[in-house]
């Protein structure tokens, strides 16, 4: 266990502490905006806002709403090979959908 953390060794990519670790990585990042694919054609579900880690949860607010809530240990997170942006995957306590994919476009390129 110390070596792997001495090397600077991550660890399985999906595994729980992944995933959290991931999902703390997003927090306070400003959203440019967000869309979702919904039966191949993709919309637009909100523009402005941030993300946040808060108790454990992952929360996407756009539009002045919670777009998506789901916990950190849940979320499976991929970064857009341009760099501006994730995908976001898991069940949504906000939209009540057992599993919803979202796609979240930052301002910024993020950390």
């Amino acid at each position: 266990m110390k070596f792997r953390r001495f090397f600077g060794l991550s660890d399985r990519p999906g595994s729980k502490k992944d995933r959290i670790r991931r999902a703390n990585a997003l927090h306070g990042q400003i959203v440019r905006y967000v869309s979702e694919i919904v039966d191949g054609v993709e919309t637009i579900v909100g523009k402005g806002g941030n993300t946040s880690v808060r108790a454990g949860e992952l929360l996407v607010f756009s539009s002045g709403d919670v777009i998506f809530r789901s916990r950190c240990d849940e979320v499976l997170t991929a970064d857009l090979l341009s760099g501006d942006g994730v995908v976001l995957k898991g069940p949504d306590a906000a939209s009540g959908s057992p599993c919803r994919t979202i796609t979240v476009y930052f301002v910024d390129y993020h950390k």
